[in-house]
């Protein structure tokens, strides 16, 4: 069996940046944005919208004019997000097939239950959070605290959303994960090698 690493985050957290620490570190693959790119390319979408619709619940990725008898979109259109999570699920399961890897978001842990992979939820206080995306901030965005936690918030219950299509499991409950990191105060250089020792550990008792 091989080793298999998701990453659930909160946005902000720094889940990004310690899941492909971890893999290098442990010398495996990471998959993240390829994943993105790989979706893309297969069915002719731009890689932001597929970006932008990969970890929303169907409903969420729908146009807003959903609903609206006067504005209804095509069935192409309502289609699209449906194709989006169809070939995230099969590109997920190809990489989990082809050898150990580190996985990062788009519920990997629920596609992937029956590989056995560790699941690892990355999170952080608010504080943190906030002054993580101001750090990382593209250049030229000016948006004030509490617009950057409106953000947070949103991102993460799209996430939370988005888990309820795969799974009764709650987003970021304990009891969905092997092992919860907190990475409040601290830097992922400081984390990776106890985290990477607990997952050799953990998959030296298969």
């Amino acid at each position: 069996m091989h080793k298999i690493i998701t990453i659930s985050r909160e946005f902000g957290s720094g889940g990004r940046e310690l899941g492909k620490r971890l893999a290098e570190e442990l010398g495996i693959p990471c998959y993240d944005h390829q994943i993105i790119e790989m979706i893309a390319k297969e069915n002719g979408f731009d890689e932001r919208y597929v970006a932008n619709v990969s970890e929303k619940s169907i409903e969420a990725a729908y146009p807003m004019t959903i609903g609206h008898r006067f504005a209804m979109p095509s069935m192409e259109i309502m289609e699209q997000p449906i194709r989006v999570a169809a070939a995230q699920r099969q590109i997920i399961e190809n990489f989990a097939k082809q050898g150990d890897c580190v996985i990062i978001g788009r519920c990997a842990d629920v596609i992937l239950k029956d590989y056995h992979p560790l699941n690892l939820f990355i999170y952080a206080d608010m504080e943190a959070k906030v002054e993580r995306c101001i750090r990382r901030a593209p250049e030229g965005e000016h948006l004030t605290r509490n617009e950057i936690e409106r953000m947070i918030k949103q991102v993460d219950k799209n996430r939370a959303q988005y888990r309820q299509m795969y799974s009764d499991t709650k987003w970021g409950a304990k009891e969905s994960y092997h092992l919860c990191v907190n990475t409040t105060e601290r830097y992922m250089k400081e984390i990776v090698p106890g985290l990477a020792a607990y997952v050799r550990c953990w998959f030296s008792g298969e």
